[in-house]
């Protein structure tokens, strides 16, 4: 019963603007494999509501997006962010996403399920696996 709920629950969740952008998220994750940790950082940017991070990791299994064994998470997908088609630089006052420092540019990823961001240069670089 307790499974069948979750179910019920995932499928609902679904639809949520925020699972659809972390899935385009972990879509575009540019490693071999990633620590469920440092997914779950990546998935932050979209969310920190548990149930949704879940329910994003769910989904992605489920969809083939990603394959989850003992901690590690390995990424199906080759379609990485491109920095000259993916990623908008915008002019103005922002605070970044990551790590919350002031910003006169951001970096945002365009994905098709919405935008993320903004980020710094560098946590741009963190946020996409460009950078350790």
């Amino acid at each position: 019963m307790d499974r069948e709920d979750r179910r019920v629950e995932t499928s609902a969740d679904a639809s949520d603007d925020r699972v659809e952008r972390g899935l385009a998220l972990l879509e575009r994750l540019e490693h071999e494999s990633l620590a469920l940790a440092d997914v779950v950082d990546r998935i932050e940017m979209v969310t920190s509501d548990p149930a949704v991070t879940r329910t994003i990791l769910d989904e992605a299994e489920l969809r083939g997006i990603i394959e989850r064994d003992d901690g590690i998470v390995r990424p199906k997908s080759r379609q990485y962010v491109s920095f000259d088609q993916d990623v908008i630089t915008k002019e103005g006052e922002f605070s970044c996403q990551r790590c919350g420092s002031g910003l006169s540019t951001g970096y945002f990823i365009d994905l098709d399920a919405g935008e993320l961001g903004p980020f710094g240069s560098s946590c741009i670089r963190k946020v996409t696996g460009r950078d350790g």
